[in-house]
């Protein structure tokens, strides 16, 4: 690991070893112990996007915005660079202004529609203008510029350990603040490790109203990674209704019957959603001497 990652990264290896742990083990149920040794050439090609686009209703511009001396999407794209299971990385914009910084900075850039009502179908429309062929596509949030390689590696693994499943994501454990918090989405898994629900909502909900200190509540963090077979029919998936009540593209991935593995890890999220968050990354950079 690299020694710009944080001083929880260990704990981090130790959660997401404990959720591809779980995805052996109903890979080896479903195909023998065989599987498990041929298991890298199963979804062996893996590409990570990361969608940008530049209007945004809460802050426009938002990849281009200087953090320490840098461009956020930058920040984010050298963090992707140091992930072990992404064969290419590309940034899909449909923004000018941000392809030319990409290009500037090293960045391959798949040029996309303003039509694209997702980081999801953004993904889909860039995976289909790429020139070679790919097995798993992982959708890396553009504001979070200090995510952590391993959760990257992790959700790959998970998928390519989970055959029945179409689509990962990763958890992490959610801080009592943030609990009726509608831009802190909140997960609930079984006990394979495969997703049940996900809400803006508190989930599971306390008949008491209130936090239970004891009850393990989940964030759900943003990145995600696709089966690419499983890519190419999701814009085909008509809305559903669950999806369109919580406004959670997951949501349709689920009540359409696919499954989804869900891998935990020790990962404190720090997106940039508004510009005053952009102070507090700077300010946890410097206290980490991350430049």
């Amino acid at each position: 690991m690299c020694s710009s990652c944080s001083s929880g990264s260990s704990s981090t290896k130790s959660w997401i070893v404990h959720g591809i742990v779980a995805g052996a083990a109903v890979a080896a149920a479903i195909g023998g112990g065989a599987y498990l040794v041929r298991y890298r050439k199963f979804r062996a090609r893996v590409v990570g996007i990361i969608p940008a686009r530049y209007a945004s209703s809460r802050f426009e511009g938002k990849p281009l915005v200087n953090i320490l001396g840098k461009p956020m999407i930058q920040r984010t794209w050298e963090r992707a660079k140091l992930a072990t299971t992404l064969d290419h990385i590309v940034v899909a914009t449909d923004d000018e202004r941000i392809a030319e910084c990409c290009r500037g900075f090293g960045s391959d850039v798949v040029m996309t529609s303003e039509s694209c009502r997702n980081g999801t179908e953004r993904c889909h429309e860039a995976l289909q203008k790429l020139d070679k062929k790919y097995d798993v596509v992982v959708n890396i949030q553009g504001d979070e510029p200090l995510i952590e390689p391993e959760i990257i590696d992790g959700i790959v693994r998970s998928l390519q350990l989970a055959p029945d499943a179409v689509f990962s994501t990763a958890v992490t454990s959610l801080k009592p603040e943030d609990a009726f918090d509608p831009n802190r989405v909140k997960c609930v898994v079984d006990n394979q490790g495969y997703a049940i629900y996900f809400s803006r909502g508190l989930i599971p909900y306390s008949k008491s109203g209130k936090v239970n200190p004891q009850f393990p509540y989940m964030l759900h963090l943003g990145i995600q990674s696709y089966d690419a077979k499983f890519l190419k029919i999701y814009p085909e998936l008509q809305p559903t209704t669950l999806q369109l009540e919580e406004d959670l593209e997951q949501l349709k991935v689920l009540e359409n019957g696919y499954k989804m593995k869900v891998i935990k890890v020790d990962h404190e999220a720090h997106g940039v959603d508004v510009p005053e968050d952009v102070e507090k990354i700077e300010n946890l950079m410097r206290e980490q001497n991350l430049s």
